[in-house]
Parts: C-alpha cells; structure tokens; sequence
C-alpha cells in the first residue's frame, strides 16, 4: 500500500509512519515543521519531506490512503485535494483500527494513567515474550517505537485518548477502536477547548464504554465515583471487573507492594501508580497472563517516559520531571513524591501551559493541588496566553485559584530559572510538572545542579 501522511511530524503520527514503513508500506509525508526527535527519526528511514509545508502535488490518484493528522487544518491544501479526488482519508484512530479489525482490542482510556497502564501492560508481556500490536503515548524503555503493527500478533493494545480525531472528524479517538477488552481509571475534567462542561466531558466516557462490542469487558477503578456510577449502570452486554489500590508501605524511601508471596519492592511509587498497577494486573490476567507472572514483570518497571521521570539523584538530593500539568494529576503527582520522601523539603514547580489551565473558571479547579509541597510555584508565559488567543490571566488570578498564601508566580523564563538555580537542594526533592518546557529550561543545567 502506498499511504501519505498529512502533517507526519506529529508524536503519535510519525511513530505510524515508521510502524507501517517497517509493515513493506510505501510512505510518503509533509509537515509544515518538524522538530526532534521526530526529524531525526524519520530522517534515519528516508521519509523526512525534502521540503516544508504543502504541495497539493503530493497527492495522486495512485494513493491508496490518505492520514490526517491534528496538527493540520480543514482547509489544508493536500486535504482538499485528497477529497477532490476521492482517496479514502482515515484520522490517526481510524486506521489504527482498519489495522486491528480481526484481533482483540485492548484499549486503556481515562484522564489520567492510561499510558501509565499501557505502559506497564507493554512491559510484562514484553518480560515474558508475549509479542503483541500496540499503541501507546509515550517512549517506552526497550520499546524502538511508540507504534507497532504486524499481520500475524493476535492482540493489540491501544492507549485510549478522549482527546479529537482529526480536523475533519471531531470523534474523541477513543470512541473509534471498538474495544474488546476496555479499562477505565479515571475520570477528571480536561480539554475545556472541546469539552466546554463537565457533563460534557464525562458524556465521552459513556460512550467509550458503550462502545465495547457485546461479550467484551471493562475493567475499571471502583475508587473514581464517576466511573464507578458510569460503568455500573450500563446496560450493555458486557462482564466488569472493579479494581482498587492494593495494600503497600514505604520504608526509607523504598515502595513495598503486598503480594500473595509478601512485600515486594517495585521501581515505580505514589498511590495513583499503585492504583495504575492494580489495573494493569487485571488487564493481562484477562490476556492470559497469571498473577504470579505479572508481579515478576512488574517489579522491574521503572515507569513511562516523563511521568515521574528521576532525572538526578545523588545521596540528599533528587529531582523529577514529570508530564502532569491537569489538576488531578498535578494534586496525585505531588502526594506521591511527598509520601515517598516525608523527611525531604519538596519544592514542585508547576508550568501552566495548556488551554483548559489557562481559562479562569477552569483554574479554581487546580486550588490544593499543591497543598503537599512544603514549596510550590507556578510558572507561566503570558506570551503562550496571547498565542491560544485567550484573555489574559494575571498573577493575581493563580494565586486566589491556588489558594495558596506562600505560593511563588513567575511569568519570565529567565527569572524562574535564576529563581531555580540558587535553591538549595540539600535533603530536598525538586519536582518539576509540565507539558512544556519552562520557556527553554535546560534540563541538563538541572542535573548538574542537582549533582553538584
């Protein structure tokens, strides 16, 4: 098959473009910008576009399939000559499941630790020579690609994004694989650009989980209210499986899971991964893999790529980064680091970086997120506020939103990395929350500072 990307730069877009290039797929791209390591990566397989932007010329009629990915626009010019011509056009979700129609589909979806799960899911039938398909939202160790698709592997295992299709198909992306096998963990208001209400959001979910074909399952987190009335008052014919976090304790800065065996020690910490890892295990139970075979796997995970990431530690001192920037996840991330390290000063840094954080009726929902941190901040570019076209959010708004006396706001790149850098990281925890990157922060400079 001969298949053309359509804004092939993208995370989850150029890992679809190496996955069916290594599939004997025929593949051809273009992007407007393409920044590493997707360039790089495309690069090392010849498929970086000679030439930025769009060439209508691209596309012809000798094109089996045209993907659409968000980063593009409804009037992009491929776009329209694609439709012209009458070339099947899939989003991202879309194809990914053409590519899975005849295997059993395991899809993780919630607003928070799905690739977490997926993640560990990935990493115990690795451990144990299980090769299945999959999709998931992070770099993973061990793992070449994010994307992995085959002709012959019975299963596939999909992360379940709530979030848009593509430009021309506004379908959350989860709503379209059909799971056979479904986990839900979570339910937090998120993406207010497309999902202006709560009730909204939550509707999404409902739907996911209607979309399960009939005599699949849902494994799901009895812990979230709203999940646990979600799925327990469907009416479809399906089998659900509640999970809850198991027991644990930590001892000198070492997690302990309890197991059938006894305490175990495992890589991974905080309550919310615990609770991530009991609905992992039920996940590959259901997958064929036996309880005494997923706690061997699992003791030697070390977590997905920038969630709770150690990027320094030596003897007093260490610092994380960390992908959480949602309220649920900043207030989950933050108890997790100060339960681990009791004895330490924890100073959690926090970048606004997102639409939904940026809106002032979303912002109260971010007040005790950063309640465990003995020193917390919130950095923000009112730069990025003008970019997304929004109203802009003054200081004076963080802070009441917070409710936070001590907290500290800065709004310039170079003062918080001046702010950062004559901290005293002894017998502290530095933790560092965001989807960006701190107007430029060097994360090597961090790690020396850190070791120094």
């Amino acid at each position: 098959m001969q298949i053309h990307f359509i804004a092939i730069g993208g995370s989850a877009m150029h890992n679809l473009a190496l996955a069916l290039h290594q599939k004997g797929y025929r593949i051809t791209g273009s992007d407007d910008v393409i920044f590493e390591p997707s360039a790089g990566r495309l690069a090392a397989q010849d498929l970086l576009p000679e030439r930025f932007g769009w060439f209508h010329e691209k596309i012809h009629r000798n094109l089996d399939a045209v993907i659409l990915g968000m980063h593009a626009k409804a009037d992009n010019p491929e776009l329209l000559k694609a439709q012209e011509l009458g070339i099947p056009i899939y989003s991202y979700p879309e194809f990914l499941f053409e590519q899975s129609k005849n295997k059993t589909r395991v899809v993780i979806g919630g607003s928070h630790g799905k690739t977490t799960i997926t993640s560990m899911i990935l990493h115990v039938l690795k451990y144990h020579n299980r090769p299945v398909d999959y999709m998931v939202g992070a770099q993973l160790e061990g793992f070449d690609r994010m994307v992995h698709l085959t002709d012959e592997n019975d299963f596939m295992v999909l992360e379940g994004d709530e979030y848009l299709s593509s430009p021309i198909d506004r379908r959350p992306k989860f709503h379209l694989y059909r799971p056979n096998i479904a986990l839900l963990s979570g339910i937090a208001w998120d993406h207010i650009n497309v999902f202006p209400t709560f009730e909204n959001y939550v509707e999404q979910f409902r739907v996911f989980i209607d979309s399960i074909v009939e005599g699949g399952s849902i494994t799901y987190n009895e812990e979230d209210p709203e999940v646990k009335r979600l799925v327990e008052s469907g009416k479809g014919a399906i089998r659900k499986f509640p999970y809850r976090t198991p027991e644990y304790y930590v001892e000198n800065g070492q997690t302990f899971l309890e197991t059938p065996e006894g305490p175990m020690p495992i890589e991974i910490f905080g309550r919310h991964n615990l609770s991530n890892l009991a609905g992992a295990k039920w996940i590959c139970q259901n997958m064929g893999v036996d309880e005494a075979d997923f706690y061997e796997a699992i003791a030697s995970f070390k977590g997905a790529s920038k969630r709770l990431e150690k990027i320094a530690e030596r003897k007093s001192a260490v610092a994380y980064k960390d992908f959480a920037h949602s309220p649920s996840k900043v207030a989950a991330t933050t108890l997790a680091v100060k339960e681990q390290y009791p004895a330490r000063k924890l100073i959690a840094c926090l970048e606004l970086h997102t639409y939904s954080s940026f809106n002032p009726e979303f912002l109260r929902e971010y007040i005790g997120t950063l309640d465990n941190a003995d020193t917390a901040v919130v950095f923000y570019l009112p730069e990025s506020v003008k970019i997304k076209r929004l109203s802009a959010v003054s200081p004076e708004q963080i802070a009441e939103a917070f409710d936070r006396k001590d907290l500290i706001i800065f709004t310039e790149a170079d003062a918080f990395r001046k702010y950062l850098f004559q901290q005293d990281f002894d017998d502290a925890v530095l933790l560092l929350m965001s989807s960006g990157n701190y107007g430029g922060l060097d994360f090597e400079e961090v790690k020396q500072k850190i070791l120094e």
